[in-house]
């Protein structure tokens, strides 16, 4: 995770011109934001306005409609053109009322208004008095009507000025606002371009900062990946050449041991063949006594017999062998191995686990020389598990050319001093153990020019890995 982190790091430079751009957008928002709301509430006293000037409109219209059924009652006689009359006086009240409150701000306005709603009044007191005169006279025009009809019109002049002044009031107070409007959405048009433009620029700025800088970073990754090859590369080598240097001392340790080996036996052996040769000439020369002397002579003989046989044990573990090779599966030789050693799996009921590689390919090897390397390491395992509890566990896979054997058990596992010590001729633990038999098995599988490997732990069980050259 840190590496991707790492990866997509950027400089201050880039930093600045990305959080620039967030910035300038910012502040165009929180403006634009601030620009619209003026906008919003112009709009909204555009809209204001508008309906006051409808609403006069539709208070000079009531005032129309009354004079029309007036009139249309006159000419007619008949009392149902007079509804324009009744539905005027109905609607006008409340429309007065309601365009008082919508210019409650304007003191010019309201005063105006207020001597609109007389002139109103006396209208409708004057169409009033001529309906009445008109009924009352069997609906024939009088002088008084002819009045009244001439007082209602000058007073619906004086009507109509009014409103119409209070219109171009209104109008005039729309257009200042449809003006504001318009320059208020220019500035915000420019507002948003400008800012559009400035963080584009610095976006831009931004993004090829990024691409060079991303390509000089991409450029030191891949020297760095390909310095990282090399280091691994080179461990490798100096893994392998730290392997075939231990195995190298191993050799020469084995062979040193071999060498002082045939020394000790050639020092020891030549007093030995002398102390025989004595005894035996010790046994014809003397007669008295001859019972008691044998019992010494047989002492002497068995003991001389035991060093003579311990040497030869010593000599056949430390020596190169001849080998009769062939090439033979491994996993044959394994299963042949496991056969030989089946009554102790099976009296310390010890369980198997074999994961063979049915497709490896054959070693060249000595068959049953291999076998008794092989036997010494699974018997060593049975007797370092638990008797019911233990695991066997056999793995055969191939690995850089090479044939790789793997016998792992769950026992008691081994020390640092122990594991150090492990090939050393006569040295053992166990308390009948003549410490040769790995010994030897070290050896037939140097002989064969294999390698083998231990990896233990006191607790976790020992692992033996031994490879072969392919046939």
């Amino acid at each position: 995770m840190k590496r991707i982190i790492k990866k997509f790091r950027i400089d201050k430079r880039i930093r600045v011109g990305y959080g620039s751009a967030f910035l300038i957008l910012l502040i165009s928002y929180l403006i634009t934001l601030y620009i619209n709301r003026q906008v919003l509430e112009q709009s909204r006293l555009i809209g204001h306005t508008n309906k006051v000037i409808h609403n006069l409109e539709d208070f000079l219209s009531l005032m129309k409609d009354a004079e029309l059924g007036f009139r249309g009652f006159i000419i007619s006689k008949d009392k149902s053109f007079l509804t324009p009359y009744h539905q005027s006086k109905v609607k006008a009240g409340p429309l007065f009322y309601d365009l008082l409150t919508q210019i409650i701000n304007s003191k010019t306005q309201r005063d105006m208004m207020q001597e609109a709603k007389k002139l109103m009044d006396r209208k409708y007191d004057f169409l009033n008095n001529a309906i009445v005169q008109f009924t009352e006279n069997d609906y024939r025009l009088t002088d008084s009507i002819l009045y009244y009809e001439k007082e209602g019109k000058a007073n619906m002049d004086s009507l109509r000025t009014i409103i119409k002044i209070m219109q171009d009031s209104e109008r005039d107070i729309l257009d200042n606002r449809n003006d504001d409007l318009q320059s208020r959405n220019h500035l915000l048009n420019t507002v948003v371009i400008v800012s559009l433009i400035v963080a584009l620029l610095l976006f831009v700025f931004g993004f090829i900062t990024y691409v060079t800088e991303n390509r000089a970073r991409r450029l030191a990754d891949r020297r760095a990946e390909t310095y990282r090859e090399e280091l691994e590369e080179r461990v490798k080598q100096l893994d392998k050449a730290n392997r075939e240097l231990l195995e190298m001392r191993r050799m020469e340790k084995f062979t040193a041991t071999g060498r002082i080996a045939r020394t000790i036996a050639h020092e020891v052996r030549n007093p030995l063949t002398n102390i025989n040769l004595s005894v035996d000439q010790l046994r014809t020369e003397t007669d008295s006594d001859r019972q008691e002397r044998n019992v010494f002579y047989d002492m002497i003989t068995r003991n001389s017999h035991r060093i003579n046989m311990l040497i030869t044990e010593l000599l056949n573990s430390t020596k190169f062998i001849e080998l009769t090779a062939e090439a033979v599966s491994v996993n044959d030789l394994l299963d042949e191995a496991l056969q030989l050693a089946e009554d102790r799996l099976t009296l310390n009921d010890i369980k198997i686990i074999k994961n063979y590689d049915r497709d490896i390919c054959n070693i060249t090897v000595d068959k049953e020389k291999i076998k008794i390397a092989f036997l010494n390491i699974i018997v060593n395992a049975i007797e370092a598990m638990e008797p019911g509890k233990g695991i066997l566990t056999i793995l055969t896979y191939g690995e850089h050319d090479k044939c790789i054997i793997e016998i792992e058990d769950n026992g008691s596992g081994m020390d640092s001093e122990t594991l150090n010590k492990l090939f050393e001729p006569y040295y053992s633990k166990k308390a009948k153990g003549t410490g040769l038999g790995l010994t030897n098995t070290e050896n037939i599988i140097l002989s064969h020019k294999g390698n083998i490997n231990v990896d233990s732990e006191p607790g976790k069980g020992t692992r033996f890995i031994i490879s072969f050259n392919f046939a």
